[in-house]
């Protein structure tokens, strides 16, 4: 494999024990990074690091503090943070097992890609897991400790592989509570409900996530080439302006027109669209990650 291991441990389920690697399951390089620069001189802005009143620091001046008051810090040296480190362990436990649907999207941090880090000894073991993960419809739950610090780690089925998704601790969610809170209950019209309702019907299709593209990430990817070849800018009209932002049209007219304009295929019913929906939802749709 070409990549490199982000880990290297043990899988355990009981008294099952499997090798296994972890692999970077996204990748940052369809990213354009941008640098701030002195225009006059051409030259990219560096940063200092300053102290108000003192002016430029060492760094080796510098701790880490947490804040208590205002401007009033607990300060922590080097060798105290090293010494809650926690040390890197070589063994997931899995301890506890939930159906794929529980876990709220929002604990949902990082994924990682899982195989098997020695074929001829962990092929078996490894392949009995991701199984039987698939066949109960389960995720795994356990804590893996890496570079100091400790995760919660969900597991599922993945293709042939896992795929291991580090989790937000309890505490790291904002309550909803707090944001949802101040949106007022509003009784529905039955009737704009049924159009909307047979609008998501029509456009209901399998999730397919090479049809989504970055309109930025493509536009400053052409800016970018375009100055780079020839120093010069050519300006594109938008065709979206065209159309009135002042022209207020109510709900029901909107829905009723997108119906319109999202004719359904010819002999294609709209019970058949509903029923290819509720089949595409029984296909494991409540797994996140589906290889």
């Amino acid at each position: 494999m070409a990549t490199r291991a982000y880990w290297k441990g043990h899988l355990r389920l009981s008294l099952v024990s499997i090798g296994i690697e972890l692999y970077a399951a996204t990748a940052s390089a369809s990213r354009l990074s941008l640098h701030q620069i002195h225009k006059p001189s051409g030259q990219r802005v560096r940063y200092q690091k300053v102290a108000p009143g003192v002016g430029p620091i060492d760094i080796d001046e510098i701790v880490k503090g947490f804040e208590v008051g205002k401007d009033e810090y607990v300060l922590l040296e080097p060798e105290e943070l090293d010494e809650i480190k926690l040390e890197s362990k070589r063994t997931i436990d899995l301890v506890q097992f939930v159906d794929s649907c529980e876990i709220d999207p929002r604990y949902y941090y990082k994924p990682y890609y899982v195989v098997p880090e020695d074929l001829d000894v962990s092929e078996e073991g490894f392949a009995v897991i991701r199984d039987a993960l698939r066949e109960t419809d389960k995720v795994g739950l356990g804590q893996m400790a890496v570079r100091g610090r400790d995760y919660v780690i969900a597991i599922r089925p993945s293709g042939r592989g896992l795929l291991l998704e580090t989790l937000r601790y309890e505490d790291e969610i904002r309550k909803s509570d707090q944001i949802f809170g101040q949106i007022p209950d509003v009784k529905v019209d039955k009737d704009m409900l049924n159009l909307a309702e047979e609008l998501i019907e029509r456009k209901s299709a399998p999730f397919d996530p090479e049809a989504f593209k970055s309109q930025y990430t493509t536009a400053l990817r052409d800016l970018i080439n375009e100055k780079s070849e020839s120093g010069a800018v050519t300006a594109s009209s938008d065709d979206d302006r065209a159309e009135s932002r002042d022209n207020v049209i109510d709900l029901m007219s909107a829905l009723k027109k997108s119906i319109a304009k999202d004719k359904m295929k010819p002999g294609r019913k709209r019970s058949e669209a509903k029923s290819a929906r509720t089949k595409s939802s029984r296909r494991k749709t409540t797994k996140r990650a589906a290889g």
